[in-house]
Order: structure tokens, then C-alpha cells, then sequence
């Protein structure tokens, strides 16, 4: 089957066409979130992170107010290589203007968005990046808040205006797109 324009459905992600955004993954919001659900988002950032570097996505950090909050979690840091996460005090990030433009830079027409915290910092920035035109993914395992309640309504009030609510292996094999690559071998690996 012919596919003339693979990227035509705001539900379809290509490695060529989107960009990672990782929102406020900080030291001092961490340890607010119920552990389960730290350790689910830990691993899905990682595990993006990673595939976003495999597959030539590019990655852009932000980090709330860092002089109170802390700087990005270290996993989360070393995971992002040389991405220097830009400090912000806006709740949303498209409205930091250096985070904003730095998206912009990349071309992309659809953002991932993983983070912190759902029903804030990555509600806001999900509904900006909206207005603005293009198409956003939110990671549901790979957004987190203080209280599951705030992170259902979060990824529900994201849904309602318009946002793909997604998982973190579902974003790694649509940038796969095939199987039988040494790309896809390597995500393989890293969703066991």
C-alpha cells in the first residue's frame, strides 16, 4: 500500500517531523509524585530520551523556575546529552520564549510532550502549542503529577482540546516505522 502523505493525521508521528519536548522533570517536583508513578515516568522519559536520540528527533528541556525547584533530575540530564534545558517561570512552556523558539527551530509539526506537571505546567504548554498550530502527543506514562486525579484530569482536559493522549512505546515504533533495522533493534531493547 502507497501512502502519499504519511504525516497527514494530527494521530501519526514521523521521526522527520517531530520534536521531544521534556517538560520540568526537577528534583524538587519528583519526589511529590506517588512513587509508582514516578518510577513509570522515569522510565518512559528515559526510554524517549533515548529513542528521540536513535531515531534523530530533536529534543528540547525546559526546567520551572530551577533556582527553586532544582535542576533536571540527573537520570533525566544525562539521558538528554548535550540538550541544556531552558529555565522558564511561565507554567507553559510555548509561552517561554526561548523554549518556544528553540521548538521552531526544529521544524517540526508535531510535539511529544512528556513532564511535569499534568494538570499545570504540561496542560498549558499542550493547549499553546495547539493554538499555535501544531499537532501534540502527550505521553500518559510519561507525565506525571502530585495526585493521579490531577494527571487523569490533565491528560483529559488535553484530549478535550484537541491533543493525542499516547504512550511512550507508541511514539517509539511510530518513529520506528519498520522492523528489522539496527534502529528498531535498539528500541527493542530499551522497551524491555
Amino acid at each position: 500500500m502507497t501512502i502519499a502523505n504519511p504525516v497527514s493525521s494530527s494521530l501519526r508521528l514521523s521521526a522527520t517531523t517531530s520534536a521531544l519536548l521534556v517538560i520540568d522533570i526537577q528534583e524538587r517536583l519528583l519526589p511529590a509524585i506517588e512513587p509508582g508513578a514516578a518510577e513509570r515516568l522515569m522510565r518512559s522519559a528515559s526510554m524517549l530520551t533515548e529513542a528521540a536520540r536513535l531515531f534523530g528527533v530533536p529534543i528540547v528541556a525546559t526546567e520551572q523556575y530551577p533556582k527553586g525547584l532544582g535542576c533536571t533530575v540527573a537520570t533525566v540530564r544525562e539521558a538528554l546529552g548535550a540538550v541544556e534545558p531552558v529555565a522558564k517561570v511561565e507554567f507553559s512552556a510555548a509561552r517561554c520564549a526561548a523554549a518556544f523558539e528553540a521548538l521552531q527551530r526544529t521544524g517540526c509539526r508535531s510535539v511529544v510532550l512528556i513532564g511535569m506537571e499534568t494538570h499545570v505546567c504540561v496542560l498549558q504548554t499542550a493547549l499553546d502549542l495547539l493554538v499555535s498550530g501544531l499537532a501534540v502527543h502527550v505521553v500518559a506514562d510519561g507525565v506525571g503529577s502530585r495526585t493521579e486525579v490531577n494527571r487523569q484530569l490533565g491528560l483529559e482536559l488535553m484530549r478535550q482540546g484537541g491533543a493525542a493522549i499516547t504512550c511512550a512505546e507508541t511514539v517509539g515504533f511510530q518513529w520506528a516505522e519498520r522492523a528489522g533495522t539496527d534502529a528498531f533493534k535498539a528500541l527493542s531493547r530499551l522497551v524491555r
